[in-house]
């Protein structure tokens, strides 16, 4: 039997479906820890969904109150694995989309959810940051999200991005796919803090402690109230783009380390884009 046949499983309990995901308790608070350093903490179909399944058992258990999400080394996460195969997918998560990730789950949890972003956060993992109900940040991360590259239209960020940090900064972001470092992020509204390596979990864990003394049906309400500000994306739209020919022919080239075949040959560059 192959390692991978051993490894992959469906989530049960505390086991996230996958060897890269941790789910640790401390006391009435949950980690979810990235771990996947050989891959830069790339998220797979089956990592995408243990994320969301984290948050439905932190949501699910009456002696927990509240979730960080965390990852290990420099990186937060990076977004989608788009050049490995999957290797702990069970079954499930190979039909991947946008009812495995973990984006919705994020913003209608019940109970507090905090990004402790520990170094790169882009694409999803950018995604899952702005929608937590606090983010920090190391004064290292740096943030991108370059789904327009990637042949993909991201309605998400289409919609979330321009009610977070307005339409200017939002097309900068997403046209350009330029590198936003962790004082314009914070200064942006990407985030709402800044902290050292050394101090971001105590921090991380002060802002879910003092999110989980707030009276539970007052917090719903209110962050309810707040999540409305971002209205719904274009979700059929989106659908259509990831099975589309151009999010294929982004991920071709993100797997070959080239350009997209649209890119006007005068204005090509070395490597991914």
């Amino acid at each position: 039997m192959g390692d991978n046949e051993v490894r992959a499983r469906p989530p049960e309990g505390d086991w996230l479906g996958t060897p890269y995901l941790r789910f640790e308790r401390h006391g009435s608070l949950a980690h979810c820890i990235i771990d996947r350093p050989e891959r830069r903490n790339a998220l797979t179909a089956a990592m995408y969904f243990g994320i969301r399944y984290a948050i439905d058992r932190v949501n699910a258990d009456v002696s927990l109150a509240g979730l960080i999400i965390t990852g290990t080394g420099d990186v937060f996460i990076p977004g989608g694995d788009l050049g490995a195969d999957p290797v702990d997918d069970w079954g499930g998560p190979g039909l991947f989309g946008m009812d495995n990730v973990p984006f919705d789950a994020v913003r209608r949890s019940l109970k507090p959810v905090v990004s402790a972003v520990n170094g790169l956060a882009q694409g999803g993992g950018l995604l899952i940051a702005m929608l937590s109900d606090v983010a920090l940040a190391v004064d290292t991360a740096t943030f991108r999200a370059p789904e327009l590259y990637r042949g993909i239209a991201d309605m998400g960020y289409a919609t979330y991005l321009p009610a977070q940090i307005g339409p200017a900064r939002a097309r900068d972001m997403l046209f350009t796919g330029r590198v936003v470092t962790a004082g314009e992020a914070l200064e942006w509204g990407l985030i709402a803090r800044v902290t050292t390596a050394e101090r971001l979990m105590a921090e991380a864990t002060e802002a879910l402690e003092w999110c989980c003394r707030c009276a539970p049906s007052a917090f719903t309400e209110v962050k309810r109230a707040i999540n409305d500000v971002y209205g719904t994306y274009d979700r059929m739209t989106m659908d259509k783009s990831i099975r589309g020919p151009e999010a294929l022919e982004g991920w071709r080239a993100f797997r070959d380390r080239r350009n997209p075949t649209w890119v006007p040959d005068d204005l090509r560059l070395e490597g991914r884009l």
